[in-house]
């Protein structure tokens, strides 16, 4: 059977550009604004200036007065020289700011597009203390019902203070920095002569730069620190990596895993670690221990994302804090046997029980089996019953009217069998008997206003459904035994990635170039896919995180299937439907947790 074509990438050259944009081909928008008042929202506009930057030359410019609509104090026109005459005939910010924006570009190119490509329109702003300038332009913008923009910001204060010392100048102020990089724009707090004087300020800016390894936009955008003598030294580890989706492992001396990433461009993410864009503490810490990067090319980003589940969860790197445990997850089960009772545990048998879960702590599974425990009176002890009941005095839960004592006899097999079934459709069906029973007690307890006892219960309510909502997502897709689907894949028109899933994990990943037959593709692609046996619970065959890895990528924009082999489904009336309250809960929880 012939193996499914996987797209090659082709040879590239390997440079610097490699990281992103160069900085001699990033766009950069430089802004300045004169205005009121110090503060947006009780200030307005009074004038734009914008001068936008390419390869260190000005290719255009941007200068207008606005009409703010108010008085201008004095002592404003004192320090800007602009008069309430001078604006009296200017246009209002209602019809500059469109004008601006579209000088600007300030828009991000869609996905697939060219990041610094003037027509891209992924442009950087740049201002000196930018805070200021971004919060008066948000305001215009919520002001004419126009979305901002959101671009990437460099804010040339915060970075001549890492950059120019105190010995050098005394202080960082527009002006100080224009003398100190001998920038022949002045700023005059005009903004369009502002502007000038920014724009020189950064050039002076990025010449520090370079020796610090700051050599693309990206990077730029991203600087905090330079780079240790670490990251400068083992630049050389990224050198040869493959250029595509795929997963890294750093290694010690000894061979053992540091950490392990994935990246849709192994060899542009592993470079990044070695420059001033990674200023993470621990990384940086973890760099100097670094001595081989071992990469691993997948056919698509999905693929990278499985697999680095998959080698922390078996390798558990030290500098990898997510995803290294998944066998500690709790489920909550219903133990078989005639008188069922609910049970947290870590491990899924093939034993016929309704599990739930997996839960994100021990807490919140003990949460939801209280909620099931308010809503049927199960047992709660551990005391072995017969087949035809128990004998001996009964629990304090009984005499509460909390469990019908079937270990004393007094509530028969059958009698149990039915709150055991109830309970057990609510896990793996329809949960509408708890939600009704927490609401009901939620509803009296607020009257009664016991809110903290509320609390409580909105808290039970929600992490059940949370825990069933998941176990029946998990349970409807790997209930599966094949699935084949497609999506089209970003910016390689005619070209589609293809996956394989069985059972909720994924068992083959392939690129399908223009023109293959895709009846012989997918015939190929599952011919040599992973052999996935069946097995218990809502996660049989994979980690409960792979799965929904599988699920969010099989829910993304795109996506076709081409083949399963059963239908699937989830319960019409599960948890799913009550996400609203599950909504509820948090924002309500948000609301009245203590401030840390």
């Amino acid at each position: 059977m012939p193996q499914p074509a996987a797209r090659a990438a082709a040879p590239v050259q390997e440079t610097l550009d490699d990281l992103g944009t160069p900085l001699a081909e990033g766009t950069f928008l430089v802004v300045d604004l004169e205005t009121t008042g110090g503060r947006a929202g009780g200030s307005a506009i009074t004038e734009i200036g914008a001068v936008k930057v390419r390869g260190g030359q000005v290719v255009g410019e941007f200068s207008s007065l606005v009409n703010p609509g108010s008085p201008i104090p004095a002592h404003i026109t004192l320090l800007t020289g602009i008069t309430q005459a001078m604006v009296a005939t200017a246009p209002p910010i209602g019809a500059v700011l469109p004008a601006f924006l579209e000088f600007a570009n300030l828009e991000r190119p869609p996905e697939g597009g060219l990041p610094g490509d003037p027509e891209g329109g992924d442009t950087v702003l740049v201002a000196h203390n930018a805070t200021f300038d971004v919060s008066f332009l948000k305001a215009a913008c919520a002001e004419q019902d126009r979305p901002w923009p959101r671009p990437r910001v460099v804010d040339t204060l915060p970075l001549a203070r890492r950059l120019v010392t105190r010995e050098e100048v005394r202080d960082h102020k527009l002006g100080t920095l224009a003398r100190f990089f001998a920038v022949p724009d002045r700023p005059v707090h005009r903004a369009l002569d502002d502007a000038r004087a920014t724009a020189g300020v950064l050039h002076g800016l990025l010449e520090r730069l370079g020796p610090m390894g700051v050599h693309s936009v990206e990077e730029l955008c991203a600087f905090r620190t330079a780079p240790t003598r670490a990251q400068r030294g083992k630049r050389h580890l990224a050198e040869g990596l493959p250029d595509g989706p795929g997963v890294y492992v750093f290694t010690d001396a000894r061979g053992e895993p540091l950490y392990v990433g994935k990246s849709t461009s192994l060899r542009k993410r592993v470079r990044s670690y070695f420059t001033a864009a990674e200023t993470r503490g621990r990384v940086r810490e973890m760099i100097g221990l670094v001595e081989a990067v071992t990469p691993i090319p997948c056919a698509t980003g999905l693929e990278a994302e499985v697999r680095e589940m998959r080698l922390i969860a078996e390798r558990k790197p030290p500098y990898n804090r997510r995803s290294r445990n998944p066998e500690r997850a709790s489920w909550l089960k219903l133990t078989p046997g005639a008188f069922p009772r609910l049970s947290k545990v870590r491990t899924v048998r093939d034993d016929g029980a309704p599990y739930l879960g997996p839960f994100s702590s021990a807490r919140e599974a003990e949460l939801a089996r209280e909620a099931l425990l308010d809503a049927f009176p199960l047992r709660q002890c551990t005391r072995r019953i017969g087949p035809r009941g128990g004998a001996g005095p009964a629990c304090v839960l009984a005499q509460m009217g909390r469990c019908g004592a079937p270990c004393t006899g007094e509530e028969t097999p059958e009698e149990y069998a039915e709150h055991a079934r109830a309970a057990r459709e609510a896990m793996v069906g329809d949960p509408e008997e708890v939600v009704r029973a927490l609401r009901e007690s939620i509803a009296d307890l607020a009257a009664g206003l016991r809110y903290e006892e509320a609390a409580v219960r909105r808290d039970r309510l929600a992490a059940f459904l949370r825990g069933a909502a998941r176990s029946q997502r998990l349970a409807a897709l790997t209930g599966i035994g094949e699935l084949v689907a497609a999506r089209p894949l970003a910016g390689v028109p005619g070209s589609w990635e293809v996956h394989a899933v069985r059972r909720g994990r994924l068992a083959a990943a392939a690129v399908m170039e223009p023109g293959a037959d895709p009846h012989a593709f997918v015939a190929a692609l599952t011919a040599t896919a992973e052999t996935v046996p069946p097995g218990p619970g809502p996660a049989p065959a994979a980690a409960p995180q792979e799965t929904e890895c599988v699920l969010r990528w099989l829910e993304s924009p795109g996506v076709r299937l081409v083949d399963l082999d059963a239908p699937w489904t989830c319960p019409a009336r599960g948890a799913e439907r009550h996400r609203e309250l599950t909504d509820w809960a948090r924002e309500a929880a948000e609301a009245t947790a203590e401030p840390s």
